[in-house]
């Protein structure tokens, strides 16, 4: 398989290691590839913040997805709906997986439904604020 050239990149304030294991726990088949702390001394991070991600990567759906967090010296804007991750679902039982596994402590704003010749298409916004969009054609 070739390797995916365009790849989403999140970034968190405090919260990537908790949203990585969600997510892995959440769509069917993700695994957390990478998981690297910034660790003691590392610059740009406050004292206590070592354990915050410098470097994270999961797998879904043979997408690789990476993660980052800032620190409190340099926070990182809030996620908006403006942008989201669009997940092609392989039939219904895997749309109901994702979409009742993200919209657990989130929100639902849109769907699911049917749009034109989508069967079920949702828009949802997980506890961490990211959106996604499961859609079975």
């Amino acid at each position: 398989m070739e390797k995916s050239r365009i790849k989403p990149f999140l970034t968190f304030n405090g919260q990537a290691e908790e949203a990585m294991l969600f997510y892995a726990a959440t769509l069917p088949g993700a695994k957390i590839t990478t998981l690297i702390p910034y660790g003691k001394g590392s610059p740009n991070i406050s004292e206590g913040e070592e354990n915050r991600i410098m470097y994270g990567a999961l797998t879904f759906a043979r997408q690789e997805i990476l993660f980052l967090d800032m620190s409190s010296i340099h926070k990182s804007p809030e996620f908006s709906w403006s942008s989201s991750i669009y997940i092609d679902c392989s039939d219904e039982a895997e749309f109901d997986t994702i979409f009742n596994g993200l919209s657990k402590g989130g929100t639902v704003m849109m769907g699911p439904e049917s749009v034109a010749h989508i069967r079920k298409c949702a828009w949802v916004t997980d506890k961490f604020g990211v959106t996604w969009q499961p859609v079975w054609e």
